[in-house]
């Protein structure tokens, strides 16, 4: 992340970043109205210090399945307060009480029938109040807000890539031929390398043109949609973009050119070996939308050296994206927990 060009020019200040749980708070936005019945169970849970599959795990238990049948929308940071919905199947006759698994680090705020489970990617997005602690430069960010309010790059978080970026050193053995066997350990390493690719085509992008010029031709998205096609630039498409109707991208990696602009075939070479890695193991052309625009940012002086910040973004943003135009912040969790998190770690809010 750290090579990565930024938007706004490299930020002046400085601060420390989850020096405790509550620095760090995420509220899910599921945007779903429950049917009352069905045989799912949907819990709204409450977690602090915890990552979203130990939380999965002791719902499984409670409910005598198997871990694989409890699902949820998005997995959240470990280091933090967050609030997030999980499914697990139980019969229609059989009632079990889940808030007798309240704890310290874990709370059942809601639960309620519904006729589908979870799955992943189903909620609207992610509410966040982040508080910064021993900043530098407060005045540098105060000025940072308004700019960053029309959009940051839509990078993809250093969590993507693991600790020291060792998925991304896994992805290149993979590509080599090394046999992952492990389904769900081959998925985040596919992952981390597909985030890779669009995190270094974003940030040339950033460099040459910036995020708000558009090239001749473009590839657009729907907004709130994955559909795309590819047009040149008009009359028409200014006004759609204008009204936020579609919105410029750039390239999840895959199999074929297909949906790629001639400059983002060029900007793709360097990593053609991993592309077509991608496409062999059948994965297509995506699209992922090149600015991310925050809802409501606010920020408020809570002292000479502490900042509270509040935003919400779509579902599959990370906050990181936006906290690195405005701050060069040092993540402060407790050392302990980033043992833990060594190496493969997915455990971010998306």
């Amino acid at each position: 992340m750290s090579d990565l060009n930024y938007l706004y020019g490299s930020p002046l200040s400085k601060a420390d970043f989850k020096t405790t749980a509550e620095d760090f708070m995420v509220d899910e936005d599921l945007g779903i109205e429950f049917t009352g019945n069905g045989e799912h169970v949907c819990l709204q849970v409450v977690k602090k210090g915890e990552n979203t599959q130990y939380v999965a795990k002791i719902i499984a238990q409670k409910a005598g399945v198997s871990p694989r049948d409890v699902s949820y929308a998005g997995m959240k940071d470990r280091h933090g307060v967050c609030s997030q919905w999980f499914s697990v199947k139980v019969p229609i006759k059989k009632h079990i009480d889940f808030t007798e698994l309240n704890s310290e680090s874990i709370f059942i705020v809601s639960q309620q029938r519904h006729e589908r489970k979870l799955r992943t990617g189903c909620h609207k997005g992610n509410k966040f109040t982040i508080t910064l602690r021993n900043v530098t430069e407060p005045l540098d960010i105060l000025c940072r807000i308004n700019a960053v309010r029309a959009g940051v790059p839509n990078y993809f978080g250093e969590q993507r890539f693991g600790r020291d970026g060792h998925n991304l050193v896994m992805a290149e053995k993979m590509f080599a031929g090394e046999r992952i066997r492990d389904k769900k350990l081959r998925g985040i390493i596919i992952s981390a390398a597909r985030s890779h690719i669009f995190n270094q085509l974003v940030s040339l992008r950033v460099k040459e043109h910036g995020l708000a010029k558009t090239m001749h031709r473009e590839v657009f998205m729907l907004s709130g949609s994955n559909a795309f096609f590819e047009d040149a630039i008009n009359d028409e498409n200014i006004a759609r973009l204008a009204s936020g109707d579609i919105v410029m991208s750039a390239p999840m990696a895959g199999k074929s050119d297909k949906g790629l602009t001639e400059q983002e075939k060029i900007w793709l070479k360097p990593y053609q070996a991993w592309c077509e890695g991608l496409g062999e193991l059948g994965l297509k052309n995506e699209r992922r939308m090149l600015r991310l625009i925050p809802d409501n940012l606010a920020v408020e002086t809570l002292d000479n050296t502490t900042l509270k910040l509040s935003f919400g973004l779509p579902k599959g943003c990370f906050a990181t994206a936006l906290l690195r135009e405005l701050v060069d912040y040092t993540d402060a969790s407790p050392k302990e927990r980033k043992e833990k998190d060594n190496g493969i770690n997915e455990d971010t809010v998306k």
